[in-house]
């Protein structure tokens, strides 16, 4: 097997589809972005990940969220990430931006962020930012932000403009105009994060763009749902159709039997849901007295308590815990396939084996000349706090890609399904859409493929899909800005 050095998967979204026929209810085509190092960056983002959620190293009107995992950028180009088309001013200028859970911020580079092209390696980087004085709609606050993440920081004004989604509108929506960034935050095309969290954890203080259609009786449903595509066992892909988020409604389409609501542990904030079982390699495992967990698209990984994690890869033979840099992750003999179930209180949901595997772990950092894989499920360290609303763990897209999620506002509550036939639990699908939606920007391209095999029944290519969306710490430990 030929070893993979990092994991980094950022994904990028098709042009927004036309709404369907049901009235209030758009179906958004996601396209994913891959690159092809991996696991050398898995470090660098499990910091970005516990500083998101205010946790310390193991050892050692309208919304925008102040501190969730997902301020991307050069990070987040390095995991795995889904965005979408999202239309800023008058007229209107579109950007791709991050769809994030765990945060319930937007925020939008700007063409005054002269760091910004420094760090893109740009020598025009307008198609990524927002002019500002082309939009006759534009209004900036004057007040000044600056939001830290564990990957960097950016500054800004708090400023309003129309913004579209999806073929829904909100004309005064509160965003960051961001003027600066340190490295680590921005990549690629992406020009910034739309976060999908409840406004209770917005840093501006402010209503996310989804819950401002909920207030404004737009949607036809108080909710939204995801269904996020696999290419981690295919070859590596510059862009490539994502899966699709639906606003306002679900798309019957891509699940089979009915949806499993369950209601949030906590009042509103994050997503949250109480881990309630849990068993590795066929065997149970006890989730701990602590157990409440962010369901987080922003974030590929599962990231979980010390005590948890340690006792989760003990079923797995020939595992070990890394160390250095890579202190908190886990590997195992890449011949293994690792099978993990997980509940939250219904029905029992598998992940698939390839989800698991990052990638191969050099010698150097695993100390053996056994070929070993970085696993799926990492330690996020200890909380800088405690109580109710402060998860314990993360629950990413190494998870959400196993399923149909539905994430309701009214009442509050997130819904599992299966998938639908074809889509789960093979990886990838046959067709390139399997929503049927429309949309004239939702192409292909291939991009170098991969040579190394994911562990499995049968020789896959590793392209890992880690999306852990850079995290920010605004200025308390709990709220992340993504």
């Amino acid at each position: 097997m030929i070893s993979l050095s990092l994991v980094a998967v950022a994904l990028f979204p098709f042009a927004l589809a036309a709404p369907q026929p049901d009235a209030g209810v758009i179906h958004v085509p996601i396209v994913r972005r891959s690159q092809t190092d991996r696991v050398a960056n898995l470090p660098k983002a499990m910091e970005q990940l516990r500083a998101k959620y205010g946790y310390q190293p193991t050892n050692g009107t309208y919304s925008k969220r102040g501190n969730t995992a997902a301020v991307p950028i050069t990070d987040e180009q390095n995991d795995s990430s889904y965005s979408g088309v999202v239309s800023i001013g008058t007229p209107a200028q579109n950007f791709d931006l991050i769809l994030d859970t765990g945060s319930s911020d937007l925020w939008v580079a700007t063409s005054s962020c002269t760091s910004c092209d420094a760090i893109n390696s740009c020598t025009s980087c307008a198609s990524t930012e927002f002019t500002t004085s082309k939009s006759s709609s534009f209004q900036s606050s004057g007040t000044p932000l600056q939001i830290n993440y564990g990957s960097g920081s950016v500054e800004g004004t708090i400023s309003q403009d129309t913004v579209s989604f999806g073929g829904f509108t909100i004309t005064q929506q509160e965003l960051l105009a961001v003027s600066a960034t340190t490295s680590g935050l921005l990549g690629g095309v992406l020009s910034g994060i739309m976060g999908l969290g409840f406004n209770t954890i917005s840093a501006l203080n402010t209503t996310p763009f989804w819950q401002a259609l909920y207030s404004a009786n737009q949607l036809s449903e108080p909710l939204f749902s995801f269904y996020l595509e696999r290419y981690i066992d295919q070859s590596t892909m510059d862009t490539a159709p994502g899966g699709v988020l639906t606003l306002g409604g679900t798309n019957s389409s891509l699940y089979q039997g009915s949806i499993e609501y369950l209601s949030l542990a906590s009042s509103p904030s994050y997503w949250l849901l109480n881990v309630n079982s849990l068993s590795v390699q066929g065997k149970t495992v006890s989730v701990g007295s602590s157990s409440l967990a962010a369901i987080d698209t922003g974030t590929t990984l599962i990231a979980a308590p010390t005590t948890v994690t340690a006792s989760i890869w003990a079923q797995v033979p020939g595992s070990m815990a890394l160390t250095g840099a890579y202190t908190g992750l886990y590997a195992f003999p890449c011949s293994t396939a690792v099978t993990v179930t997980m509940s939250f209180g219904g029905s029992t949901w598998t992940i698939n084996p390839a989800d698991m595997n990052l990638g191969s772990v050099p010698s150097s950092v695993s100390g053996t000349t056994t070929q070993m894989c970085a696993g799926g499920i990492f330690d996020i360290g200890t909380s800088v706090g405690s109580g109710a609303g402060v998860p314990t763990w993360i629950v990413g897209d190494t998870f959400l890609k196993n399923v149909y999620s539905v994430f309701r506002a009214n009442p509050a509550a997130v819904g599992f399904a299966q998938l639908a036939s074809g889509l789960g639990p093979s990886t990838g699908t046959s067709s390139p859409n399997p929503a049927k939606v429309s949309s004239s920007t939702a192409t292909s391209t291939s991009g170098s493929s991969s040579s190394n095999p994911l562990a499995g029944a049968a020789s896959q290519n590793t392209n890992i899909a880690i999306s852990l969306t850079l995290l920010a710490s605004v200025a308390a430990c709990f709220t992340l800005l993504l």
